[in-house]
């Protein structure tokens, strides 16, 4: 996409008292297309059933984007599949459907949820000046409405389940709900407060306000997406000693001259960059944590933490999801740099430690480069970043 980054997050809350939500949220990356397809999906009810018919709607929508089907024809595959409620006589699922091509050309396709929101100069354009809007047809008493336009430069598009429009209703305050105006207020504020607010910030805070119009007790799934157009985040992370000691003062350069948050993993690392850059490394003991050695900083670094150790529990809590922690040990520290970050270069040195050969040491911390190239498989697959790798 150039030199522009499409930043996609979400956050979600089940319905009270349910353990999973009934709502689904998925982007994809065809990387053949340089196309990226989200879908927000909504199942009938709440619970397990719902979660189910939620996940099946996503995945068939990411699934047919893979085989490079049309989006208006992915949107007719799905209405055609999805059964109908005997009782109610409406669809099991609802979605929407956001494609964006390389061209930075999107489609949005909505069946039954709210209408999304697109912000342009931290406004809601909410006419047709830049979005045309058309309908494909009706189906299954509901109609499948497609809207395109053209993304530019700090465009956001946000886009959430009827839980958000409908949180509150019944209260004094939201009598017929939150309402999509009411929703428009409120993100425009948010937006006037950070014009530069994170994907991930902006559509937790939405959710969360849709949970405390419901007095801290969501009536109904709440999800909300943003995208988010700008330009990257870069950070470098720098880990291991070079395989060659005359190699230390070409990485030592690489960090000083590196335009963005710069992260140093493993204590040998930090002394070769502490020695070239003759800058001194200080030990953080405010917040020690049992499993966990604690972080150091250093002059024109963001963060340095141990090595091996540090990045098996980044690996963990990638996959697991978990941006923040309220323990804000090293390796949280450092998943929130990388999660806040776009394009993210990795600097591997690749001189053998030979503590790390040790057969009484757990597997887990037998080799870098399979801790590394784990964690680079998850923040492209799982995270849609952009990750560059050079070994010295």
């Amino acid at each position: 996409m150039n030199n522009r980054y499409l930043e996609i997050n979400y956050y979600q809350e089940p319905k009270y008292h349910q353990l999973i939500a009934g709502d689904a949220f998925i982007f994809h990356k065809v990387t053949e297309e340089n196309r990226i397809i989200s879908v927000l999906s909504d199942g009938l009810g709440s619970g397990i059933k719902a979660s189910v018919l939620a996940t099946l709607t996503s995945s068939m929508a990411k699934n047919l984007a893979a085989q490079k089907v049309e989006v208006t024809q992915i949107a007719e595959i799905i209405m055609k599949t999805l059964p109908v409620c005997k009782v109610r006589r409406i669809s099991y699922s609802t979605f929407t459907i956001v494609d964006i091509e390389e061209s930075h050309h999107v489609s949005v396709i909505e069946y039954g949820n709210p209408r999304f929101l697109f912000v342009r100069s931290n406004k809601i354009i909410d006419d047709g000046s830049v979005i045309t809007h058309k309908i494909l047809g009706e189906y299954k008493n509901d109609y499948l409405n497609l809207y395109s336009f053209k993304l530019s430069k700090n465009d956001r598009i946000i886009y959430f389940s009827d839980g958000v429009t409908q949180s509150g209703m019944g209260t004094p305050n939201h009598p017929f709900g939150w309402t999509r105006e009411k929703v428009i207020t409120f993100v425009e504020n948010q937006i006037l407060e950070n014009s530069s607010i994170s994907a991930a910030d902006l559509s937790k805070n939405i959710v969360l306000r849709s949970k405390t119009n419901d007095h801290f007790k969501c009536k109904d799934d709440t999800t909300c997406g943003v995208i988010y157009s700008r330009l990257p985040r870069r950070t470098l992370v720098v880990t291991g000693p070079p395989f060659d000691k005359s190699k230390d003062s070409e990485m030592a350069r690489a960090v000083a001259l590196f335009d963005g948050k710069k992260i140093i993993c493993g204590g040998t690392t930090a002394k070769i960059i502490s020695r070239e850059l003759d800058l001194e490394v200080k030990v953080n003991i405010s917040n020690l944590d049992p499993n966990v050695p604690p972080d150091s900083a250093m002059a024109g670094v963001d963060l340095i933490t141990e090595g091996i150790i540090t990045m098996v529990h980044v690996r963990s809590l990638l996959q697991e999801g978990k941006s923040s922690n309220k323990n804000s040990n090293a390796a949280v520290k450092v998943v929130n740099h990388l999660l806040n970050s776009d394009i993210i270069e990795f600097i591997v040195g690749t001189k053998i430690n030979e503590v790390h050969q040790d057969p009484n040491i757990p597997g887990d911390l037998a080799i870098r480069k399979t801790i590394i190239r784990d964690i680079i498989k998850i923040l492209e697959d799982q995270y849609l970043k952009r990750v560059n790798v050079r070994f010295i």
